[in-house]
């Protein structure tokens, strides 16, 4: 059950719209996650928080992306989380 009151993809409109277009177009993904939806009532901060995460997860640094991908997953996996 969700708690936090956000836009879906149907619904959205405007600047939320394009927002998760531009997201969708940049991703190839089909649908938005819910933790991104969080964000769909201010579309300038999805859109940096988007930015924020592709350059923290996304870019070499110390670790190489392959490296920081397979610790997502196993921090997704014992949080049991689907994303």
């Amino acid at each position: 059950m969700q708690r936090i009151d956000w836009v879906e993809e149907e619904g959205a409109t405007g600047d939320a719209g394009a927002a998760y277009g531009e997201w969708l177009k940049a991703t190839g993904r089909p649908h938005v996650p819910h933790i991104l939806k969080c964000f769909s009532h201010r579309p300038d901060f999805f859109r940096q928080v988007v930015d924020f995460s592709n350059t923290v997860q996304f870019t070499d640094g110390h670790l190489d992306r392959r490296m920081k991908e397979m610790i997502a997953t196993f921090v997704s996996g014992l949080n049991r989380c689907p994303y």
